[in-house]
């Protein structure tokens, strides 16, 4: 099963390179994101087991979750992604020429990259082994760096530039990270070190502790750029800013949980040498640092579409912050990460619709979104309430549980900042929300017209209902799995 879950949208993406016809295409990507989605639900139904070899693959609760949510995003990206395909075209569009090998229009590019971008993702969740968590975190940047790339904007260069770079940085000092874990790993003997996660966590490993504390923080920065903590950030605005909309939705929703669960896992190894505490201080500093530089940020933002991207790194916070309160807050924090996914991804998507509908991302020159595009500005104030923890949509839940945490624990002062930052980004997000929804379109000539495509504002509904009913409702089986998850992070 763990192979499947990898090699299918692997072998699909790379077979979408060679397809030249558009259609056959889009049947490819629709098929694969519906087989990945059904064998993710099999696996859930199994239950997190280790796979292959020695746990070198393999589903645990916290694999299991960050998996479920990278398939469910990409099914909803893939249904919105074939109506965007079919009506954007890139700039220096290019048809294929006689006898040419490789199908290299711009959609055959997409496509392929799309599907190993799930692939490397999976291939995250699936990882037991150090190594090859590293190596899986840094293939979703190759995997994903074209499709940034896809509007061939001068704009979207430098982002993609960035982003490689950037991320090229912290992967580095995570791969220097991997090194001293390493080391501390080595028995006294100067035996072999085994970067199995099983061997690390497991009642007889002796971890060195001095260069235990050295690897954790690293791999945090490490992975905390590729995730977006401040101040290693830089890369996230432009990125998500300038890339399609549905790929947009996948980098906020799936990948950034992809380096956090990277975090989660030296975290685990932290908790079982004993040295739980030490990556909790770190955890909550990095959280509250990104939730108050977002909030400057947000206020006043000027661009729609970045002031999401800022509330990505808000939220990456928020997921720190409640890892480092332990307790109740890390089963928050988990809790957090699925309603975060799901309400950014929505929020992207029908981004893309306004982006459609008035062509321009400025804040200031949309006007009477809910007139213009009835069900997208009402998706967008929906979404308005659900990315700053309103009731009743899940976020408030977990946002609360993490502070119930924080003030059960005795941490006055990070509660306070804690509210301070949701309560200055809410207000900044609802400015703009809210004068984008309402008002007058005016005299301004609007690209796109007519009914809002199915495709469009089908998967948007799909996730932002997901999100509400999490908000009533916590299904039994997730709850065990957030639980069994947060448990690994020093939770209850």
């Amino acid at each position: 099963m763990s192979l499947a879950l990898f090699l299918c949208p692997l072998l699909a993406g790379v077979a979408a390179f060679f397809i030249r016809a558009d259609i056959p295409r889009r049947v490819l990507l629709a098929l694969s994101a519906t087989a990945h989605l059904i064998m993710t639900v099999a696996a859930w139904i199994i239950g997190p087991s280790p796979a292959v070899g020695e746990h070198l693959l393999g589903l645990d609760a916290c694999g299991l979750l960050f998996l479920m949510i990278t398939s469910v995003l990409f099914m909803a990206a893939t249904i919105y992604g074939i109506g965007y395909l079919a009506r954007e075209k890139p700039v220096h569009h290019r048809d294929f020429e006689e006898g040419e090998l490789f199908a290299n229009a711009p959609e055959a590019r997409f496509t392929g990259c799309l599907l190993l971008f799930l692939s490397t993702m999976t291939l995250v969740a699936l990882s037991r082994h150090f190594g090859l968590l590293w190596v899986a975190i840094e293939a979703t940047t190759l995997a994903s760096a074209p499709l940034i790339y896809f509007h061939r904007h001068h704009r979207s260069l430098e982002a993609t530039w960035k982003y490689l770079l950037i991320c090229s940085v912290g992967i580095a000092l995570a791969l220097l990270g991997n090194f001293f874990l390493a080391i501390a790993a080595t028995d006294a003997h100067g035996g072999g070190a085994s970067l199995l996660l099983s061997s690390l966590i497991g009642p007889e490993a002796h971890l060195n502790g001095v260069w235990l504390k050295a690897a954790f923080i690293l791999l945090l920065v490490g992975y905390g750029t590729k995730m977006g903590l401040a101040p290693m950030h830089t890369w996230l605005p432009d990125a998500h800013s300038e890339a399609p909309s549905v790929i947009s939705a996948l980098l906020s929703g799936a990948l950034l949980n992809c380096a956090f669960l990277g975090i989660l896992r030296a975290q685990q190894v932290c908790v079982a040498a004993g040295l739980g505490g030490f990556g909790r201080e770190l955890l909550v500093a990095f959280g509250l640092l990104s939730m108050a530089l977002a909030a400057v940020f947000i206020i006043g933002q000027a661009d729609y579409k970045r002031m999401l991207a800022y509330s990505s790194i808000e939220h990456v916070g928020i997921l720190a912050l409640g890892v480092g309160l332990g307790g109740a807050g890390a089963f928050g924090s988990m809790l957090h990460a699925v309603n975060h996914s799901l309400t950014k991804a929505m929020l992207f998507l029908v981004a893309g619709n306004i982006l459609a509908a008035y062509g321009t991302k400025s804040v200031g020159d949309i006007r009477g979104l809910t007139r213009v595009a009835p069900i997208s500005g009402v998706l967008w104030l929906a979404g308005l309430l659900a990315i700053t923890g309103s009731p009743p949509f899940g976020t408030f839940v977990s946002e609360l549980t993490i502070l119930k945490a924080a003030l059960d624990g005795g941490h006055g002062l990070v509660a306070f900042l804690y509210l301070f930052a949701l309560a200055a980004v809410f207000i900044g997000m609802a400015t703009s929300f809210l004068g984008m929804a309402y008002g007058s379109p005016g005299n301004r000539e609007l690209p796109q017209t007519g009914p809002e495509r199915w495709s469009a504002v089908l998967p948007s509904i799909g996730l932002g209902l997901l999100v509400l009913i999490l908000g009533l409702y916590l299904p039994g089986g997730l709850r065990a799995t957030l639980l069994s998850a947060a448990a690994g992070m020093g939770g209850f």
